[in-house]
């Protein structure tokens, strides 16, 4: 198979912008023919934009229009030959069009969308919900668990209300977690547990805790894990989440709302119908 290529005298052309490679402006003349295919200036720039190639004189310029415009010529002749399945390479540049377009435009949008200044606006109009009130908990842990008899559970109960029963001599509560409880990673602490979240453990245990006053230390109170003997050790107080800690998870909140709302919309813009009859095998 023969094929006719030219390069066209190209002097005359508008230089790429270092800074943005636009192709804004770009003239549509006509810098190369294969066969009856021409490739204009401005498909040549929008190849530069996305090599992101600065071409800087003449010469440069001419050598990258000449490597292009081969590559042109020898991907035209391999698609007039008749040894690849055509109908497959263009269902593969069709699915690569779409990913391309749907990523490139989102990735535009959501940046546009999604600002700086947004995450910031959020975050302040939101601030209870990076606020949380934590006291400072230890307990003293008597086990269960739902295989035990009714007389084992009883046992267990006593065995807690006597290790209350030494804390209200006098004994410290350090001492009598070390010798009582069953939490061991606690124990080694006296069995403080350091500040904890209200609501994020044990509802019973959580309503205990926060009803005490500090250095206060309550009866036995049952929980899935058994018999707690709990200590205020610090009254509560509400720490908020620093926005620099919060901000990341902000965005990635508001890019995906902001990408399910673009795409409702364009949706609504296509009327899509499926032959459901031609869809089955």
């Amino acid at each position: 198979m023969m094929m006719t290529l030219s390069i066209i005298g190209c002097s005359d052309h508008k230089k790429v912008d270092d800074n943005h490679l636009s192709t804004a402006k770009i003239s549509t003349k006509i810098i190369a023919r294969i066969d009856d295919h021409e490739i204009t200036d401005k498909q040549f720039h929008a190849y530069l934009k996305f090599k992101r190639l600065l071409l800087k004189n003449d010469d440069r310029r001419l050598k990258v229009i000449e490597k292009y415009v081969q590559r042109e010529a020898l991907a035209d002749a391999i698609e007039k030959e008749n040894y690849l399945d055509h109908d497959l390479i263009a269902v593969e540049l069709n699915e690569f069009r779409k990913e391309m377009l749907i990523s490139r435009y989102f990735e535009k949008f959501l940046k546009q969308a999604v600002t700086d200044q947004a995450v910031q606006n959020y975050y302040h109009t939101h601030i209870s919900a990076y606020e949380a009130q934590k006291a400072h908990a230890a307990h003293i842990l008597i086990r269960t668990h739902k295989t035990m008899s009714e007389p084992e559970r009883l046992a267990k109960l006593t065995t807690a209300q006597e290790a209350y029963s030494k804390i209200r001599t006098g004994i410290s509560f350090s001492t009598i977690a070390n010798d009582y409880s069953e939490d061991k990673n606690s124990t080694k602490k006296g069995g403080d547990l350091g500040w904890i979240k209200k609501g994020s453990i044990d509802p019973q245990f959580s309503k205990t805790l926060f009803a005490l006053k500090p250095e206060e230390v309550s009866l036995p109170v049952e929980t899935a894990f058994g018999f707690h003997i709990v200590k205020l050790v610090e009254a509560p107080k509400t720490i908020r989440r620093p926005f620099e800690a919060v901000a990341s998870e902000i965005r990635y909140q508001l890019r995906n709302e902001a990408k399910q709302a673009e795409l409702n919309r364009l949706k609504k813009k296509l009327i899509i119908t499926i032959n459901k009859e031609r869809g089955k095998k």
